[in-house]
């Protein structure tokens, strides 16, 4: 039998760029959902949710739009496994450092305030983003007791941690929260690649990253605009799972923008075509180790 591969859909993503770009990003909680929705009948196991403000479209952390969007994937008649961010409200951004001044426009916030949603909600899974880095002028501030908060808080309520990393250090952090219990076994790793800010989606650096990662791992991978698809490529070649959707790349091919659907077609044909096929909700769950929630 042909290899399993996980086809995970991010279906709007917290960029505030992109909303002059794309006509047509998901912002409602039932546009979001309409969107996830048509991601998995295209062949997406995995729908991973952000939040948008309704009316402006400006990325949100606001727990009754996770509310909704949850719902209305539990009630709706296609399966899906669901996979809530946690990595919003975690910026930090310095106005000055003589004196050290905080911008206005930093959304730091504590472990619980930035996984509230997924410890109330329980969905199946939900990002932990596994160490700090700049973004520009911005730093994301994942201290180790803010990750072994955040860690506990989701093994608690019973979700398993999608574990990001943009860089080599990452899995080494990840790999410490392992050691130490506090993330259950098979731990699953997303490598988030070419993002502008970590590691770039080559082959050298995939492979790197995977030769790292503990022998039990689970993993997958994403690249960003238009490393997408390479990246799938060389995911599958490598015996990883994908991440493909708007979030990560708004266009089909150049100057033509895509729907998430679009997208996830493209993976799945990049990935039969490797030989390989899509997992379905059901066999996702069987791999990462997962029991469907009601």
């Amino acid at each position: 039998m042909s290899r399993k591969v996980i086809v995970t859909c991010a279906v709007t993503g917290g960029s505030s760029a992109v909303l002059a770009k794309h006509p047509n990003i998901p912002k409602t909680p039932s546009q979001i959902v309409e969107a996830a929705l048509e991601a998995a009948k295209a062949g997406a196991a995995i729908v991973h949710i952000h939040v948008r403000d309704p009316e402006t479209g400006a990325p949100s952390n606001r727990f009754t739009l996770y509310e909704q969007v949850v719902k209305k994937l539990r009630d709706a008649a296609i399966d899906v496994v669901i996979n809530l961010t946690c990595g919003m409200e975690g910026s930090l951004t310095l106005d000055s450092l003589d004196p050290i001044t905080v911008s206005n426009t930093s959304s730091l916030t504590t472990p619980i305030g930035r996984s509230i949603h997924a410890v109330k909600l329980q969905p199946e899974l939900a990002t932990l983003d596994c160490g700090t880095w700049s973004a520009g002028e911005s730093i994301y501030v994942a201290r180790m007791s803010d990750l072994r908060e955040m860690a506990r808080l989701m093994r608690d309520a019973g979700v398993k941690p999608e574990l990001e990393c943009f860089e080599l250090g990452h899995i080494e952090v990840a790999k410490r929260l392992i050691s130490e219990g506090i993330v259950n076994q098979p731990p699953l790793f997303q490598f988030c690649l070419s993002t502008g800010y970590g590691a770039p989606a080559v082959p050298i650096v995939i492979q790197a990253m995977r030769e790292i990662l503990p022998s039990e791992a689970i993993w997958a991978g994403f690249g960003c605009s238009a490393d997408e698809m390479p990246t799938v490529a060389q995911l599958v070649a490598l015996g990883g799972h994908v991440r493909v959707g708007l979030e990560d790349n708004i266009y089909l091919r150049r100057g033509l923008l895509a729907s998430n659907a679009q997208l996830v077609e493209n993976a799945v044909g990049i990935i039969e075509r490797m030989g390989a096929s899509v997992a379905t909700p059901a066999e996702a769950r069987e791999i990462i180790g997962l029991s469907k929630r009601g």
